[in-house]
């Protein structure tokens, strides 16, 4: 495989602007054993935090050839976008870098609403988060919480206080700061173990405005309003100290005709 340290560093546009569904990228390196494509910026999520990475398509602006884009993942400063069969483009080559949107925003509904979760949990109860993972129809999160406070009347209460914050309509908002100045921020990591890198010069904040803070590296939407009503569809003890609520959330379009937003291009 290419050194990633020698390759152009990829710019990640959904670090900063989640709404963007696609762009226009230079292809800076090919590995055609393993189908990867790397280019100079991106919109597509590699993967990270409990979400999974972006799908979509990949097409080549000179003559419109076309490829799956069936993952993607992050190697040091370098995207690599894993493409579908038939012959790669070479390194030079512009592209269009286009997501599955569908998937994409019921992903990032469903981050936001995790979030909303972890933020009335730790606010409530002051319980730190030990896991969790995400796919666009059902997600789970995992907290430090004592099975004594583990009650069918708690779970129903924890579901009422987070649709309350979703319907509240607070805005998430994304910043990048460095890591000194991130680090000031009281409880900034709410998982058990800190799983950010260490060195790192810069950290990526997701609030959720009046109700949580925290170190993120995933997309979101815009508003909680976006994210529907939260439905806890399942709970598990995963011993002393460890309880699971497994989430599945109802589209707001469903009662309000909206849609999943306007389409943006970088």
């Amino acid at each position: 495989m290419n050194d990633d340290r020698a390759l152009t560093e990829t710019e990640l546009l959904y670090q900063q602007d989640g709404s963007l569904r696609s762009v226009e990228a230079t292809v800076t390196g090919v590995e055609p054993e393993s189908r990867l494509i790397a280019l100079d910026s991106t919109v597509a999520f590699p993967g990270g935090g409990g979400q999974p990475c972006d799908e979509g398509t990949l097409t080549r602006l000179a003559d419109g050839r076309q490829w799956p884009l069936l993952s993607a993942r992050k190697a040091g400063v370098v995207v690599w976008h894993e493409a579908g069969d038939g012959a790669l483009p070479d390194v030079g080559d512009s592209v269009r870098v286009e997501l599955d949107w569908e998937r994409r925003y019921r992903l990032m509904r469903m981050h936001t609403a995790l979030h909303v979760l972890c933020g009335v949990v730790f606010r409530d109860y002051g319980a730190l988060v030990t896991g969790g993972n995400m796919g666009p129809d059902r997600a789970r999160m995992d907290f430090e919480m004592d099975s004594a406070d583990f009650t069918p009347e708690r779970v129903a209460e924890i579901e009422r206080r987070a649709n309350e914050e979703l319907r509240a309509g607070r805005d998430v908002r994304v910043q990048i700061l460095p890591r000194d100045e991130a680090f000031q921020i009281p409880d900034l990591i709410r998982t058990k173990i800190n799983l950010l890198p260490e060195g790192i010069p810069e950290v990526r904040t997701v609030e959720i405005v009046g109700l949580d803070l925290q170190a993120d590296g995933g997309t979101h939407v815009s508003n909680t309003r976006e994210v529907g009503t939260l439905h806890v569809v399942g709970t598990r003890s995963k011993g002393k100290a460890n309880k699971r609520l497994e989430i599945e959330l109802t589209d707001p379009s469903e009662a309000s005709g909206t849609s999943n937003g306007e389409d943006q291009t970088a």
